[in-house]
């Protein structure tokens, strides 16, 4: 027997229709139930039945509510009219929920569910309601039982019955019709009809939650990627804490797992593992794992089988035993629906479901995820191709020596082509080979292997057997540069690219390439020879030589940009884009030397030399770094056509941190114009994703990641920005404490804007700890502050205090701000009002906006002309008149609530009562109100026009106080003189409001006194 009173009870139902949905809810609800049919009290049990039915239904557990239902419908049977009219409204909504439930439960009899149906329709008819409701849970049961011509009629009877108190709110019956085209084939019917929920024109408590999630495929098989990552990213943050939409959930895991996302889809399966059960809805548990068992075959497929899943009864288990395990027990609820409906239906379309190929090869989303753990080595190389290739061996070597001595990015894949043909290891083509040779000991330099010169050595012996001598002195020059990189002593680097400038000279006068490997060579020994110069004036330096490193740095500089300006001479007409190199090296040391214009003109030579000789690939790098040198000389049209010629020059690029970065400074230099967020934010989408195929994404993917967060703010997606942000906040946190401190408060802001109160809160606070150690106080106090109303708006009463304190410490201490001093002060005053209103409450408060009002007056005494201030002390005097006339209203309730208890002394909101106010007392406290609201009527009478509303506003209060008094006259003659004065403004200057609400005003009040 339960030993909770009616009280109690009352409280703990107050409390649970708050709690999240979930198990704990449920099980709370089911106590208070049972505690309530204990009492005996009647009213209080149904109020406990109605309380557990929706517990049930915003969970996973919904078919339960079928019992409580009933019970419910047993007390309206036996007393209609102990229902009033919510309660009865409420009934007959709920039977809506109870025919989804009986379809979600397979061991309910075809029989009874039909049954079920036809009562509703019975009760419906006779309580006057249209029929609409019933033809659509006839039109799921006909679908599942596959009477597609019975679909068919009670989809038609639902769209013509006529709207009324039981219809469905628009955003579920849109979600109910778009399903149903989507099931009957037609994605762009059903993209039309969820038109208005997707576009945020019909919402409700979980739409567009399941819409976004549902329209995931029908999107992305319709080609619109945009909206289908929109939706995504929108969706799956609206769904991920609700327990009743694991089902949406499963949706955007299927889709992650279908558009080249599988790492996405595997770490939000990660955050949901604890549902990966089997569940009291079996239908949304089909619809959950099905998602689930798209990903884990998708997984299989890409050979991630024995990598590890998440947990299931218990156990650990891999991703392949994950899916046999959910298959298994999938499949048999699929089987007991089909055996009670009398159909396959649902084993057919869940089979159909885990089986979909995917969508499209990937989708980047702009969300952070962990890449999939590198799969273990391969064995031993496959066999050769049986079959012949269509390009015959001679031919692909050729194309990839041409695309070699062109310089082309595609060389290195044509290399790994002609490495892989059987020919290229047979020996018949002893050149190949060494070109192959050639073409691994270049990887294993740029790799920085240890053996490059080994290989290197071996190449240039082979060149030489062969008596290809240009591609010898080539070898030659690599092995200096190989050695230049590995700190080789000045002496023998010096020796090593004479040797290498000789083997160019040495070629035969009538060799094409001669001149180009001489020039080679002696531009790396001009780059080669400043770096060892600047080494060796740093040491000489450190022996404390007279010229020092000072002379060194200036005279090198000096020295090399005229040995790079010699040499551009000599070459400009034979060898363009060799040339085209160093006037880019002059470039980057005029930028060193301070001199940014003359960098951007031999930025832009070099790219146009690199087009002329037909290696427009090579113009990538000076078109995007003198971008950037235009944006810090304010010139963003010519940075903007900057950029865009090396994103257009950049389609044969092969290198993926090449990619990444002239997408980024594009999206960067279009933010900046705000001239084309949705342009900059493709950009930085694709930028995040070369960065990621870099292995980059902690660094560049991070900043492109940020801007594209910023992109998505700036066109108004406040949830695609968050989602974007928070997915790559642990990246930007390691890229300094300057930019850890912004990405936490952008994130805070875009929470805000969600409001999402305590998420925004965390990060101000977060944000505040790590200005801490700063010189200036200012930052701190303003993520102090901004904490402090993110805490205030959650409730968070003792916490919103501390922050405010804090910030108000601060504020004090940077003395330049007085009026977010005054702001913290007013918040404070408020808060103390919150939850009870005492008298030791109410002289906190006045104490607070005394101090408000006094640090104003001493702002206004050194700068008199400071409206803002003015604006904030009349703003003040407003709240103090207000702070007492909620001690009025608190002793009215009290009074009232203690004469409607028979004088045994009230409770309600004032939990701790102030004294009773006596006759004298409330009529001080009232003129004072109306002198206070006086005060801040004349301030803003002074501040102009443009404070007209404020202004009356006060006077509204203070003839309102003045009725309050008996004296209601000279209520209205402070609204009339109010108005006079507003008809003589020049029209236009006052809100036409204005004019009406102080007529009706000193109506009413006349009509009072009279």
């Amino acid at each position: 027997m339960s030993t909770m009173t009616g009280e109690e009870i009352e409280r703990g139902l107050a409390e649970n229709r708050q709690a999240p949905g979930g198990a704990a809810r449920n099980a709370h609800a089911e106590a208070l139930s049972a505690a309530a049919e204990a009492t005996g009290d009647r009213p209080l049990f149904r109020a406990a039945l109605d309380n557990l039915i929706n517990a049930y239904l915003y969970s996973s557990e919904s078919p339960k509510m079928l019992v409580p239902f009933a019970r419910l419908l047993q007390e309206y049977d036996k007393d209609p009219g102990a229902f009033d009219e919510w309660d009865a409204h409420s009934l007959f909504w709920q039977f809506k929920w109870i025919a989804s439930a009986i379809g979600h439960s397979p061991e309910i009899p075809l029989e009874s569910a039909t049954g079920w149906l036809d009562e509703m329709e019975r009760r419906y008819r006779i309580a006057g309601y249209s029929e609409r409701p019933v033809r659509e849970a006839e039109l799921w049961l006909a679908d599942a039982t596959a009477d597609d011509e019975r679909a068919g009629r009670a989809y038609a009877r639902w769209q013509a019955a006529d709207r009324d108190d039981m219809s469905d709110c628009h955003a579920c019956e849109l979600n109910s019709q778009g399903h149903y085209a989507m099931l009957r084939g037609d994605d762009a019917e059903a993209l039309e009809v969820w038109r208005p929920v997707l576009s945020g024109e019909q919402t409700c408590a979980e739409e567009p939650h399941r819409i976004l999630a549902t329209s995931l495929l029908p999107l992305v098989r319709l080609g619109r990627f945009d909206e289908a990552r929109s939706a995504h990213l929108r969706g799956y943050r609206l769904a991920r804490d609700k327990e009743s939409l694991l089902p949406s959930v499963g949706r955007h895991i299927e889709f992650c797992a279908l558009t080249g996302n599988e790492s996405r889809g595997l770490e939000i399966l990660a955050e949901h593992a604890a549902h990966v059960a089997p569940l009291a809805n079996l239908s949304d548990q089909l619809a959950f794992h099905g998602g689930i068992l798209v990903l884990l075959r998708r997984l299989t497929e890409l050979g991630h089988g024995q990598s590890p899943a998440v947990p299931y009864e218990g156990s650990p288990r891999t991703v392949s035993e994950l899916y046999e395990a959910l298959r298994a027990g999938s499949l048999e609820i699929a089987r007991r629906f089909d055996a009670r409906n009398g159909s396959t239906r649902f084993s057919e379309r869940f089979l159909a479901r885990i089986g979909e190929a995917p969508l499209t090869a990937v989708l980047p989303l702009g969300v952070r995820s962990s890449a999939l753990a590198a799969l273990p080595q391969p064995g031993p190389a496959p066999a050769p191709r049986a079959a012949a290739p269509a390009e015959g061996f001679a031919e692909l070597v050729e194309r990839a020596r041409a695309a070699r001595d062109l310089g082309h990015p595609g060389a290195d894949a044509l290399w790994e082509e002609v490495a892989l043909r059987p020919e290229a290891t047979a020996g018949s083509d002893p050149l190949a080979a060494a070109d192959v040779a050639d073409h691994r000991a270049l990887a294993a330099a740029r790799a920085g292997a240890a053996n490059a010169p080994e290989l290197l050595a071996g190449v240039r012996e082979r060149y030489r057997e062969l008596g290809v001598a240009e591609r010898a002195a080539l070898t030659e020059l690599r092995l200096a540069t190989v050695a230049a990189q590995s700190g080789t002593e000045p002496g023998e680097l010096r020796e090593l690219l004479a040797v290498a400038l000789r083997a160019a000279e040495a070629l035969d006068a009538d060799e094409p390439l001669r001149t180009r490997r001489i020039a080679l060579t002696e531009l790396t020994g001009i780059r080669v020879e400043s770096y060892l110069r600047s080494v060796e004036a740093a040491e000489d330096a450190g022996h404390g030589h007279a010229d020092g490193p000072e002379h060194g740095h200036g005279h090198g500089h000096g020295e090399l940009a005229a040995e790079l300006a010699a040499f551009a001479d000599a070459y400009a007409a034979a060898l363009p884009d060799v040339v085209a190199e160093a006037e880019e090296m002059l470039g980057r040391l005029a930028l060193s030397q301070g001199d940014p214009e003359r960098a951007v003109t031999l930025l832009a030579g070099s790219a146009d030399r690199s087009v002329a000789a037909g290696r427009p690939w090579l113009a990538v790098d000076p078109l995007v770094l003198r971008a950037g040198v235009l944006m810090s000389l304010d010139r963003p049209a010519e940075a903007e056509e900057s950029a865009r010629a090396g994103l257009a020059h950049a389609a044969e690029v092969t290198d993926t941190e090449a990619q990444g970065v002239v997408r980024l400074t594009l999206a960067d230099i279009l933010l900046g114009r705000g001239e084309a967020d949705a342009e900059a934010a493709r950009h930085a989408l694709e930028a995040a994703h070369w960065f990621d195929q870099a292995g980059l994404t902690a660094d560049g993917g991070a900043q492109a990641r940020l801007l594209l967060a910023r992109c998505h703010a700036r066109e108004g997606h406040t949830a695609e920005a968050a989602e974007v942000l928070q997915s790559t906040l642990p990246d930007l946190l390691e890229h300094g404490e300057g930019q850890a401190v912004s990405a936490r408060e952008f994130l805070g802001d875009l929470l805000r804007d969600l409001h999402d109160s305590r998420g925004a809160a965390e990060q101000y606070l977060l944000a505040a700890e790590l200005s801490e150690a700063w010189e200036d106080p200012r930052p701190q106090a303003n993520f102090a502050q901004a904490a402090a109303d993110q805490l205030s708006e959650a409730r968070l009463v003792p916490e919103a205090v501390a922050a405010y304190e804090r910030a108000l410490e601060l504020r004090r201490r940077s003395k330049d701000a007085p009026v977010a001093e005054v702001r913290i002060l007013r918040s404070l005053a408020w808060l103390g009002l919150r939850d009870v209103v005492t008298d030791a409450a109410v002289a906190g408060a006045r104490a607070r906006m005394g101090e408000a009002a006094e640090v104003l007056t001493a702002a206004l005494a050194d700068a008199p002309e400071d409206l803002e201030a003015r604006a904030e002390l009349a703003e003040t005097w407003n709240q103090l008149a207000q702070v007492l006339d909620r001690r009025v209203r608190a002793d009215e309730e009290a009074k009232e609530e203690a004469h409607e208890e028979g004088g045994q002394g009230g409770g309600g909101r004032v939990s701790e009562p102030a004294e009773t106010l006596g006759a004298a007392e409330l009529e001080a406290l009232r003129l004072e109100e109306i002198l206070l609201w006086e005060r801040a009527a004349a301030l803003h009478a002074e501040l102009g026009p443009d404070h007209l509303q404020a202004r009356f506003q006060c006077v509204n209060n203070a003839a309102w106080t003045e009725h309050e008094l008996g004296r209601p006259e000279a209520g209205a003659a402070r609204v009339s003189a109010l108005a006079a004065e507003v008809r003589a403004l020049p029209e236009g200057v006052a809100p036409e409001w204005l004019l009406e609400s102080a007529e009706r005003t000193t109506e009413h009040l006349l009509r009072t006194s009279a």
